[in-house]
């Protein structure tokens, strides 16, 4: 057979259904391989999916509007995955309530500490203000984290990356910090994660403790609300 593939190529990379199908199968392929790596950190599904798909993009020559034709329709379920984190906090609401003074507490110190240290450490290597506004709403999932961008005169797109960079090295170190800190407290582990790096912490702390992320759903979603009132404040004080 002589005829080059490459019409039939053509033809199928304009699919939306194609570009669905590639990134539930790397992410099957990705989570399997974690499970059998004993939910390693550094074998988070996420993070393998994230480089695997961008790799296909680049070698078929995919444009990211081509892709996300396809890719749309998981985002679209990124809404009713959140909202659906209410159940096993619902499920745990009188662990919850029992901690919920000290809850709020570490989630004022983690949604101004996160802020902050975002702010003084991309201001001292010298980065444009535009970045520095773009990096301050990192912590929170990215849904918010774009629309606090986007009315605080940032870059949405630049957000979006440091977000999802955030939530997988959240998702790679909270674990081993914890370890490391001698914390063995489910509620104390899921609830940071969620704080720090929003879904993917609270994904992660899932797979470890269902206690760990009814607490790391609630983190994120108190973080998401505070951190929208916060950084507008922060930004115009700390950003020269």
């Amino acid at each position: 057979m002589t005829d080059s593939p490459q019409p039939l190529w053509v033809y199928l990379s304009q699919s939306p259904l194609l570009w669905l199908t590639v990134t539930l199968l790397v992410f099957v392929v990705a989570n399997l391989a974690s499970e059998l790596a004993g939910r390693n950190p550094l074998m988070n599904p996420v993070l393998h999916s994230i480089w695997i798909v961008s790799s296909v993009l680049y070698l078929t020559g995919t444009s990211y509007p081509t892709y996300f034709q396809g890719a749309q329709f998981i985002h679209f379920l990124l809404g009713p995955a959140t909202v659906a984190l209410a159940a096993p906090l619902y499920e745990h609401r009188k662990l919850v309530s029992a901690a919920l003074l000290p809850m709020l507490a570490a989630l004022i110190v983690g949604s101004v500490t996160a802020i902050v240290s975002i702010i003084l450490l991309a201001e001292l290597v010298g980065l444009p203000r535009e970045v520095v506004l773009a990096l301050a709403p990192k912590s929170v999932t990215a849904g918010v984290a774009m629309g606090i961008s986007d009315a605080i005169g940032a870059n949405p797109a630049v957000t979006v990356v440091a977000t999802v960079m955030t939530g997988v090295m959240g998702a790679i170190l909270v674990s081993p910090i914890m370890n490391w800190l001698g914390i063995s407290d489910y509620r104390a582990r899921g609830f940071a994660a969620g704080l720090a790096s929003h879904g993917l912490g609270a994904a992660r702390a899932f797979q470890v403790n269902q206690i760990a992320g009814a607490f790391a759903g609630m983190a994120m979603g108190l973080n998401a609300f505070i951190t929208s009132l916060l950084v507008p404040v922060m930004a115009k004080l700390l950003v020269g």
